[in-house]
């Protein structure tokens, strides 16, 4: 190999950018630069780079160039598959063919997650006892559980990676779960088949690669639980308005009754003693029974908390039967393997109960706690689930993720109302470096945002008449080609349901198919309609003339019920601060920046983002939250919209930006 040519960070970028077919982009080198002087001074930064920017390359390159240069070992973590799969399989191999004549090198590249995510060879070959799904397909070829898994068993023969994602096409959640495993049900060292394990081969190579791509999941469970990714000189997150929602969602635990009688099964099938921990569930379900929906918010009822004790000492019960029956599965041969496997998954089943029980028992000032009905029964008002969500994750960011470390946190939305402060505070940052990267595109040219401020303030539950009628006239001078954004899925499908009825276009719903088959109907149809609710809001693409309007129903404030942002707003609350603003405003800021975002994804793209909802420009935080979007030119004129919408119908792009601009 050759040596470091000594090319600056501006250098290097316009070679990748040029192995990529790009063109150069003022934002895009900003950034880099600003990346690159993050990891060289250990500093902490919040780079916000708009759709366009470029951020990957931006990132990626200076990450590239500090593993050669200062030998240093950095982790990327982004939200979605997609993106993961986009920086692993695309950017990241073409960066490195670009700059390794220039640096002289080419660093270890791996991909990491979790455990879950591989092919168990041994769960597949029988080792593992069947999963405690209730269910009782069996492996009939005739089924779709049996073809899907027969498929499985000839792609264990075929595959490098055991990877799900590079199975294509994908089988149901449910075929997957009898082929692999968790982090607490592996059996590791210990398996027979661990020389042939696709889990261990991807953490072997993990720990040595200079770069790891892993996801937000990972750095929920390196925050939360322990160490899963090993020493890391800077960490750069992509996709970061994200990371405080997966932390928090991956921190959260639930207890139900019928949890903690499948930890009673799996006990019970080691030979341990469950007598007493059945019979704790059974009461556990009585009290809940007596209980409401919603959070505790002064502690655990008396009722409650007694029971809870008692499934704590069935499962310590439990827990010293099947430690003994592990303890004597020493796997010499395959049976005894298996004995130890069953045992494995039984005391993953007893300390994930442990563990909900000891938050709201023994930490309970450092978790929300509240009870749900059953998965799905919004309208019930008996509870079914405990809960419990960590009330501050911004500590565990700091302490866990980013202390004595480098990091870059980057997204499309980090600014809201104007300022990085809000973000950093979630993310338990001190005196960040903070940039805007800007975007490439004109949007006040290519873009209105229309308020539709003559409409009724929005009311609880569904969607308006008054709202109604301004859909279905919007789309009627669109001529189809809207996404509709929706803050709850019954405002959703009142209006899926008004529009079929008045519409001649297509109409798709979110929840009438897989999301993916829904995209690509979209796109194939301009005429087409596709609403639906939080799914839609983020990570979705549609370039050109197949969304050309974008409506949101209203601002998306989390629901006053909602127990994780109630708790949160009181607390800060007691700290002096404005609860309101901090939280609810923050995360509506958000949503309505990634909502209206999916309106301009190219230099050419041209639209209206309508919002159904006058409080943003009548509150008084409105302006906080126009200061959190793009920077579309902003109008209540109804006329003006309906205008540009039906010249941008008839193809006339500059008329309609005409007519945006009079």
């Amino acid at each position: 190999m050759g040596e470091d040519s000594g090319l600056d960070t501006a250098g290097l970028l316009r070679l990748a950018v040029a192995a990529l077919g790009g063109d150069d982009r003022p934002g895009q080198v900003a950034m880099a630069e600003a990346v690159a002087g993050a990891i060289a001074d250990g500093r902490h930064a919040l780079v916000q780079a708009g759709t366009g920017t470029g951020k990957s390359l931006a990132y990626l390159v200076p990450a590239v160039a500090s593993t050669v240069r200062d030998d240093a070992r950095i982790v990327v973590s982004t939200a979605t598959l997609a993106l993961q799969r986009q920086v692993i399989q695309h950017d990241l191999p073409l960066i490195l063919d670009a700059l390794e004549s220039a640096l002289g090198a080419r660093p270890q590249v791996a991909l990491f997650k979790g455990r879950a995510n591989y092919l168990c060879r041994f769960r597949l070959s029988g080792g593992y006892p069947e999963p405690d799904d209730g269910l009782d397909l069996g492996y009939s070829p005739v089924s779709r559980l049996g073809k899907e898994l027969a498929r499985l068993t000839t792609w264990a023969r075929e595959t490098d990676t055991g990877d799900r994602d590079d199975l294509e096409p994908g089988v149901s959640g449910l075929a997957w779960g009898r082929v692999s495993v968790d982090g607490r049900e592996c059996l590791a060292s210990a398996c027979p088949l661990a020389g042939e394990c696709f889990g261990e081969e991807a953490s072997a190579k993990a720990k040595e690669a200079q770069i790891v791509v892993t996801n937000h999941a990972m750095l929920a469970l390196q925050a939360y639980s322990h160490d899963v990714l090993g020493p890391m000189d800077a960490l750069i997150v992509d996709e970061a308005h994200e990371l405080v929602s997966r932390i928090t969602s991956g921190a959260t635990k639930e207890l139900t009754a019928n949890r903690i009688e499948a930890a009673a099964r799996a006990a019970r099938r080691c030979g341990a003693e469950a007598t007493r921990l059945e019979e704790s569930a059974r009461a556990c379900e009585g009290v809940l029974e007596d209980l409401r929906v919603g959070r505790l918010a002064i502690g655990l009822p008396e009722s409650l908390a007694g029971v809870l004790g008692e499934v704590r000492e069935g499962i310590r019960e439990a827990l010293r039967g099947v430690s003994a029956s592990k303890e004597a599965a020493k796997p010499q041969d395959a049976h005894e393997a298996q004995d130890g496997a069953m045992a494995k998954v039984a005391e993953a089943h007893l300390l994930g109960v442990m563990e909900i029980i000891d938050a709201v028992i023994d930490s309970a000032e450092r978790f929300v706690v509240w009870l749900a009905p059953r998965d799905g029964d919004y309208g019930s008002s008996v509870p079914e689930r405990l809960l419990a969500a960590p009330l501050d994750v911004s500590g565990l960011i700091g302490s866990r993720l980013v202390d004595g470390r480098a990091a870059v946190f980057t997204s499309a939305t980090l600014a809201l109302g104007g300022t990085f402060d809000p973000m950093a505070a979630q993310l338990g940052i001190d005196d960040p470096v903070t940039m805007d990267a800007g975007s490439p595109f004109d949007y006040p040219s290519q873009g209105i945002l229309y308020i539709a401020s003559h409409l009724d303030r929005p009311g609880s539950g569904g969607i308006g008449a008054d709202a109604i009628e301004e859909l279905g006239t919007l789309i009627e001078a669109a001529g189809g080609r809207t996404l509709g954004l929706f803050s709850s899925h019954r405002a959703a499908l009142e209006a899926v349901e008004a529009m079929r009825a008045r519409l001649d276009y297509p109409v798709l719903y979110q929840r009438d198919d897989q999301v993916s088959t829904l995209l690509a109907r979209f796109k194939e149809d301009p005429r087409a309609c596709l609403f639906g609710s939080m799914t839609l809001w983020q990570g979705v693409d549609l370039p050109g003339e197949t969304c050309q309007l974008v409506v949101i129903d209203r601002i998306p404030f989390p629901r006053p019920d909602d127990p994780i942002a109630q708790a949160r707003s009181e607390a800060i609350e007691a700290s002096g601060r404005n609860g309101f603003m901090a939280v609810s405003a923050a995360h509506a800021a958000l949503l309505l920046a990634q909502g209206a975002g999916r309106l301009i994804r190219t230099l050419t793209d041209r639209g209206v983002v309508a919002v159904l909802d006058s409080r943003l420009a009548t509150a008084r935080y409105g302006g906080f939250l126009m200061r959190s979007l793009p920077g579309l030119w902003p109008t209540t004129d109804r006329v003006t919209v309906l205008d540009a919408l039906r010249r941008l119908d008839g193809g006339d792009s500059e008329d309609a930006a005409e007519a945006l601009m009079a």
